[in-house]
């Protein structure tokens, strides 16, 4: 057994470990207790919280805070909408079947309930840092908010520990990286070599690209929050935009297999279409686990996002957070999961073939498939290079602003620049760990398991908060909402 064996086998046991029964059971249960406890927030106040976010006001950025509400819902956004939207979804068919988007929906519905708490607990619990920003996020409002103030602290430091780790070896880092620079290379080795496609490029392109995005990444990460703020507010709208369109011309091509598309999804949900290398368990936990990875609703990334928003009004920034649930896994998520299976692509992975099987795909490829078949010269998968840069750049720039806040909360202002050029240098090892991995593709879920692995260790201790504070987000979240419907 070599090294990336032993690694994918490794990682794949601790993701699958961490995403058992416990944390999915967790998971579900804080976004249905949330639901219950802010009375169904995200379905009696969701119109109202698109109105919040198309408004004037959420582009002001006077009052408290460093950006206006629109651009930390933005910076929210570039985190949260990235590569998880097209090769995360990509990777959960791939892996638990067809059917794995359903509990990706399931988990989203009850998310934006998560996420409004994440939100408003942001702002309401925020600090002003000694280097005259704002400064929230779960670690300040677990060691803020609970009545036991030495379980606080420890909890508090257990989420900035593990939220600086997994910025850097997870869903924020390594994971976009590497498939940027996969799709990317894919790309050019099509164009100027005529490669086939899911044909390895030349090892040269990683490294030159790997060390572009790097590049790219450093000259918005130094500059801090206004500065990835300002960048995500002009770029994030565009690029999804871009991606809903693109997947459009996909499911419009196939519009009269639409009705069949959903048969197969349901079916393969609650394992009644046959799979060789899938289960109804696999669908749950990868549907679950890829649905966290993309839209983030239970991580408490988010709550760092808008904890440096320009607002006095928690409530309104909770509103403004969870619609970020609903942009990314019901509108980007669903275009993605119908793209593969209107296509066929679902049908070339190991969930419907078994591990093993020569020409499985995984990951972004299965995504570059699905746009090939519709859109000629290879120009789909270039769509998706083009999309995977934008979703995986913005993602990359937003993600080094949460692990920054974590180990500014542990190590002070003086650890900020050293952890932005870790952040770079973890950045470039994901994009050329493709080529160091040699041929096989499987390779390519060890930094997918990285994700979870990282996700998971964000989740539990913010989780474990979030019920703690259930109380407290319902009850002023009742008076600021009859506060708020008076004027």
């Amino acid at each position: 057994m070599n090294f990336f064996d032993w690694l994918l086998e490794s990682t794949t046991s601790l993701d699958s470990a961490l995403w058992g029964p416990v944390m999915i059971a967790l998971l579900l249960g804080a976004g249905i207790y949330l639901t219950i406890r802010t009375k169904g927030i995200q379905f009696q106040r969701f119109w109202y919280s698109l109105k919040l976010v198309f408004s004037k006001d959420s582009r002001s950025e006077e009052g408290t805070g460093d950006i206006s509400p629109f651009a930390a819902l933005m910076t929210a956004l570039a985190a949260t909408v990235g590569n998880g939207n097209i090769a995360g979804v990509a990777t959960a068919i791939a892996i638990g079947g067809p059917g794995a988007p359903v509990y990706m929906w399931i988990a989203g519905i009850f998310g934006m309930a998560t996420k409004y708490a994440e939100g408003f607990l942001g702002v309401y619990y925020r600090e002003v840092a000694p280097n005259k920003t704002m400064a929230g996020g779960p670690m300040y409002y677990i060691k803020n908010g609970l009545k036991n103030k030495k379980a606080g602290k420890i909890f508090g430091a257990v989420f900035a520990v593990c939220g600086a780790i997994a910025c850097l070896i997870g869903t924020g880092n390594m994971m976009q990286s590497n498939s940027m620079t996969i799709s990317i290379a894919n790309s050019f080795n099509r164009f100027f070599h005529s490669g086939v496609a899911g044909e390895q490029a030349p090892a040269v392109y990683y490294f030159i690209i790997g060390a572009l995005i790097a590049f790219l990444v450093g000259i918005v990460i130094i500059g801090g929050i206004k500065k990835i703020g300002h960048v995500s507010e002009k770029i994030v709208p565009f690029m999804i935009g871009f991606y809903l369109i693109a997947a459009s011309i996909v499911i419009l091509a196939n519009i009269q297999h639409i009705p069949q598309a959903f048969i197969i999804i349901f079916k393969s949900a609650f394992g009644l279409q046959p799979m060789i290398g899938a289960t109804v368990g696999m669908a749950i936990s990868s549907g679950i686990s890829r649905g966290l990875l993309s839209n983030e609703a239970g991580l408490g990334s988010a709550a760092i996002a808008q904890a440096s928003s320009a607002s006095e009004e928690p409530a309104k920034n909770g509103l403004i957070a969870m619609t970020g649930v609903f942009i990314d896994t019901i509108l980007v998520n669903s275009m993605t999961t119908l793209t593969i299976v209107l296509t066929g692509a679902y049908m070339q992975t190991q969930a419907w073939q078994g591990l093993g099987a020569s020409d499985n795909i995984t990951s972004i490829l299965v995504t570059q498939k699905a746009f090939n078949s519709v859109i000629p010269f290879g120009l789909g998968g270039t769509i998706i290079a083009i999309a995977s840069f934008l979703f995986g750049y913005t993602t990359l720039i937003g993600w080094s602003y949460y692990g920054e806040k974590c180990i500014e909360y542990l190590g002070g202002n003086k650890v900020i620049m050293p952890y932005r050029y870790v952040f770079i240098i973890f950045l470039f090892f994901g994009a050329i760990l493709t080529p160091l991995a040699g041929e096989s593709f499987d390779y390519l879920n060890i930094v997918w398991n990285l994700g979870n692995i990282g996700n998971a260790l964000m989740a539990f201790p913010n989780l474990v908060g979030l019920l703690f504070l259930a109380g407290t987000v319902a009850a002023i979240t009742r008076e600021r909402l009859i506060k708020m419907d008076s004027i």
